[in-house]
């Protein structure tokens, strides 16, 4: 029992990091642009992370049942804890280097890479791709719903922004920049706005989904069977067969609260790269990264993909630029972020599969 609620504990705890980590992404543009002060957008990103964290369960689902195969090794509270672990490690890192990273594809590295430690490495128990029930045109396992998005759903970013920014300076070529620049200044509040809920809906769900399927564990195994009655909550029971986990209302809630007070620690290393290193922006640009940004994270998360924010709002802030001119985008500073994107799912892997190997082998 004491190993469930350790479970929990380290979900929130990058749950909270993942709050300043990736939250600052969803943030950067309205910053840079100086629309809104650093402490006035952490307080919107914070309220409309919680608003969207509440919105909905189809990435939550796929993170509990879509990715690893429960009948091949059980996802044991020791092993969650690795994968969790896996995922802070690189988070933390990439966040004191500035480095834009994706806590998504962190959180889903160390799941595979625990479960097929745990497994005796067993490649078959990663679910890599299988057909859909729901969509016929869409699969899932780690191919269609982790491999596959990370590539399109950032060159996806790239191309919206790119047609955004090219259609409004196409629209707005004899308008004042003075008169563009107040327009966009309010607009872009929006924008931001819809930016944040967008994260909630996504990035929140991801833990959701792993504190159901720890509980699920739990209440099977029996480590739950002698909680006090005021506990009784605690309970998850297993889903029918066929049947995603139903994720309770208490997760949601606690997981939104948890990811909105991690927004509100700030992440101002990443604002930085994002808003200042990679491309010169102004409130139009802003405005067009984050309605572009926004509307295929909203896509992604009506299908159940969990896509990274970091990914799609940075090609989208790079479609911004490409769309002055290719000059304006500084590339050294984009390739730092397209090896940092490369690296994470194979170092939270390996970080995990280690520890796990490192508890088996201590007993």
């Amino acid at each position: 029992m004491a190993l469930v609620f350790t479970v929990i504990l380290v979900a929130l705890v990058f749950e909270y990091i993942n709050g300043f980590h990736d939250t600052a992404n969803s943030i950067a543009t309205v910053v840079s642009t100086k629309v809104l002060t650093p402490r006035q957008a952490v307080v919107m990103a914070a309220a409309t992370n919680l608003l969207g964290a509440l919105l909905g369960t189809a990435v939550a689902k796929t993170i509990s049942s879509g990715l690893v195969d429960a009948n091949l090794v059980s996802m044991t509270s020791d092993i969650t804890i690795c994968a969790l672990l896996g995922a802070i490690v690189w988070d933390l890192l990439t966040w004191w280097f500035g480095l834009p990273s994706s806590s998504s594809h962190a959180l889903i590295g160390g799941l595979c890479g625990a479960a097929l430690a745990a497994s005796g490495n067993n490649w078959r128990v990663i679910i890599w791709a299988q057909p859909s029930s729901e969509h016929w045109w869409l699969g899932k396992g780690l191919l269609w719903k982790v491999i596959v998005p990370m590539a399109t759903s950032p060159i996806a970013g790239f191309v919206l922004g790119f047609i955004c920014m090219a259609g409004l300076y196409l629209l707005l070529r004899n308008q004042r920049p003075a008169r563009v620049n107040r327009f966009f200044g309010v607009a872009q509040m929006f924008s931001a706005a819809a930016m944040g809920v967008m994260h909630g809906t996504n990035d929140a769900q991801k833990t959701m989904g792993l504190i159901a399927l720890t509980l699920v564990a739990g209440t099977h195994a029996g480590h739950l069977a002698h909680l006090p009655g005021w506990l009784s909550f605690l309970h998850q029971p297993e889903p029918r067969p066929g049947k995603d986990i139903e994720i309770a209302v208490w997760i949601k809630v606690v997981c939104a609260m948890t990811m909105a007070a991690g927004t509100a620690a700030g992440g101002w290393r990443i604002i930085k790269t994002l808003g200042h290193k990679m491309v010169k922006l102004h409130p139009i640009n802003g405005f067009a990264a984050e309605v572009s940004s926004a509307t295929v994270i909203f896509a992604a998360t009506q299908l159940g993909i969990p896509v990274s924010t970091t990914h799609n709002i940075s090609a989208a802030i790079m479609g911004v630029g490409a769309a002055r001119r290719l000059s304006a985008i500084k590339w050294l500073v984009v390739e730092r972020m397209v090896w940092a994107w490369l690296l994470t799912i194979p170092v939270t892997g390996g970080v995990a599969f280690a520890l796990v190997r490192l508890l088996r082998a201590l007993g």
